[in-house]
């Protein structure tokens, strides 16, 4: 089993979500974030006054899932969230040891 992390433009949520749902992707756990990496933040004007925003708002998307899955999954998470512009996100793949349903007490892929 893998654990996918994805940090991803908040605009691009509701594609990646539809196109997750089109594979059979069905749990997704989505969080509003704030970070920044090499672009570092960028500048914006308000009222006429120049001020730099240090963390850029994006959305952390995360996702247990089989491990045969990950390539399909990472390419529609790819595929979907991209726009080709800097700051469309990373995603991450870690390990994932076990897995329990609360309601069932199933363990491994069978919780998933």
């Amino acid at each position: 089993m893998k654990y996918l992390v994805a940090v991803i433009q908040p605009f691009k949520l509701e594609d990646v979500r539809e196109a997750l749902g089109k594979i059979g992707v069905q749990s997704i756990t989505a969080t509003e974030v704030k970070g920044h990496g090499r672009q570092s933040g960028h500048t914006e004007t308000y009222r006429g006054a120049e001020y730099k925003v240090s963390f850029v708002s994006k959305v952390k998307i995360e996702l247990a899932v089989e491990a045969s899955r990950v390539d399909e999954i990472i390419e529609t998470i790819r595929s979907s969230g991209l726009t080709g512009q800097i700051g469309d996100g990373k995603i991450f793949i870690l390990n994932l040891e076990e897995a329990v349903r609360i309601r069932t007490g199933e363990t491994g892929q069978a919780a998933l």
